[in-house]
This record gives structure tokens, sequence and C-alpha cells, in this order.
């Protein structure tokens, strides 16, 4: 298999404050006050919208280069819901400062459907857990 990323995320705070290193950088993750965290990062879900969304801005951002076409400053906003039976269900909304066409704006939410990150959340991904601890 060919890696594609990877992470490590380890306890660095009071309660639930995470030190997160990945693609030589360090972030943070944080449950808010009202969870028992301190705020001091974006919680999980939080961090799971902010890859899809910047997933879709940068691979919009490649097609409108391949094309030639101007989508000047392109806002990707997302929410997370859960229904009452657990359902999970994100909303993904595109805009953009730009006068695009009708053909370019149904043409770029296609290609929003196909990104990577869109792709492994719609088909789901197999997860393994081992451990190194005794």
């Amino acid at each position: 298999m060919k890696r594609i990323a990877s992470a490590v995320v380890t306890p660095t705070g009071p309660n639930y404050l995470q030190a997160i290193t990945s693609g030589g950088f360090e972030f943070h993750s944080d449950e808010p006050l009202a969870a028992g965290g301190q705020n001091a990062g974006p919680a999980p879900y939080s961090l799971l919208l902010a890859s899809l969304g910047s997933c879709t801005a940068i691979t919009l951002k490649m097609y409108a280069d391949r094309k030639g076409w101007d989508i000047g400053v392109l806002r990707v906003e997302l929410t997370l819901e859960k229904d009452a039976d657990g359902n999970t269900f994100i909303g993904r909304i595109l805009s953009s400062d730009a006068p695009l066409g009708a053909e370019q704006w149904d043409k770029l939410i296609e290609i929003a459907g196909k990104t990577p990150v869109t792709r492994t959340l719609v088909t789901g991904t197999r997860i393994t857990t081992t451990h190194t601890g005794t």
C-alpha cells in the first residue's frame, strides 16, 4: 500500500487537550468547555470538516486553474449534524465572489463530489487498531 498521510496524537495538557503532529506540522485538538475541555483547539469533528473543506477548496482551485477559470475567492462552508437515529449528515455550501455561470457551478459541484476526502468519507474506510504496549 502507498502511505498517503500519517499523524501522531499525544496528550499535552489538562483534560482532553491533544498535540497532533502530521506532515511536519504541530497543532492541537480539544473539546469545548461544555464537554469538559479547555477549548484550546478545534474538536475532532471540526478537524474532520476542516479536512473536507480544505480538500474541496484545493481540488476545485486545481480544476479551475487547469480550465483557465477565475473562480475568485472560493469559500467552502460545512456543517455536520446527527439525527435522532445517530445518522450523520454533512452539508457543504460553495460560494465565490467571481461571476461564475451555471455550467461552471454545476461542474464545480460535480468535482466537489469527487475530491479525495469526499470519496474517503462517502465510501467508508477500514480502520484497524493494534497496540505496542504490554
